[in-house]
C-alpha cells in the first residue's frame, strides 16, 4: 500500500498517509493510458478542416488550348490539381475524429494515471485543501513552499469556488473535483496535489 506524506497548507510535513492500494497501488497498464489520451485528444478535434477538389473548383469548364501542335501536354481544364487555383487532390473533408473505450478500459487507464504518479512519488497529500479568499499570490505560495513548480493537478473533494479561482490564473495549474478525474489530465497535469478528503472521494468512486 503506498504511503506518501501529508502536508499543511503552509507546506510543511504534519504525518503520513496510506493511499488505497485498490486505485493508487495497481501496475501500471502503459497501452490503456495510451489509448484513454488518444481517446480524449481525438474527441476534442473540431474535424472542420475542408478543400475543394477539383470537382468543386469554379472555372475550368473550357480546354485551355487545343489538343495537339503546342509542344505542350495535353490538358483538359484549369482546375486540375497541377495547375495554379486548381482543386485539391484527396481533399481534406470535414469528419468526426471521435471514437469510444469500454469502462473497463477506461477505469485501467485512469488507476494506470493514479498508480503511476504515487509510482514517481509526485503524490501530495493535503490536510485540508482551502484558501480564505479568491487570490492567486497565496495559492502561488502554497505551491512554491509545498516544492512544486510547473504543471500541477489540483484535486478537491468537491468543487471549491475559491479555490478553483485563485489557481485558474497559474500557468499549467488546474483544479477538479474527485468524481470526475481525467487519465489526460492526471497524465499531463504534472504533481498530484490531492486534498485529504478527496482521497476517500477517489477510492468510493473508482475503487470498486
Amino acid at each position: 500500500m503506498p504511503t506518501v506524506k501529508v502536508y499543511s497548507m503552509n507546506g510543511s510535513a504534519v504525518g503520513e498517509t496510506s493511499l488505497p492500494e485498490s486505485v493508487f497501488g495497481v501496475k501500471p497498464n502503459r497501452d490503456a493510458i495510451f489509448q484513454a489520451v488518444k481517446q480524449h485528444l481525438a474527441n476534442k478535434r473540431q474535424g472542420t478542416q475542408s478543400a475543394l477538389t477539383r470537382a468543386e473548383v469554379s472555372g475550368g469548364g473550357i480546354k485551355p488550348y487545343k489538343q495537339k501542335g503546342t509542344g505542350r501536354a495535353r490538358q483538359g481544364s484549369t482546375r486540375a490539381p497541377q495547375w495554379t487555383h486548381g482543386g485539391v487532390v484527396f481533399a481534406p473533408k470535414p469528419r468526426d475524429y471521435s471514437f469510444s473505450l469500454n469502462k473497463k478500459l477506461k477505469r485501467l487507464a485512469l488507476l494506470s494515471a493514479l498508480s503511476q504518479k504515487a509510482l514517481e512519488n509526485n503524490v501530495y497529500v493535503i490536510d485540508g485543501l482551502s484558501v480564505a479568499a479568491i487570490k492567486t499570490k497565496p495559492f502561488v505560495e502554497f505551491l512554491s513552499k509545498l516544492g512544486v513548480s510547473g504543471k500541477a493537478l489540483v484535486v478537491t473533494a468537491a468543487a471549491d469556488e475559491k479555490v478553483i479561482k485563485s489557481a485558474r490564473n497559474i500557468p499549467g495549474v488546474l483544479t477538479t473535483p474527485a468524481n470526475i478525474l481525467s487519465t489526460y489530465d492526471i497524465v499531463n497535469g504534472g504533481a498530484l496535489i490531492v486534498d485529504k478528503s478527496a482521497v476517500g472521494v477517489i477510492e468510493e468512486v473508482y475503487g470498486k
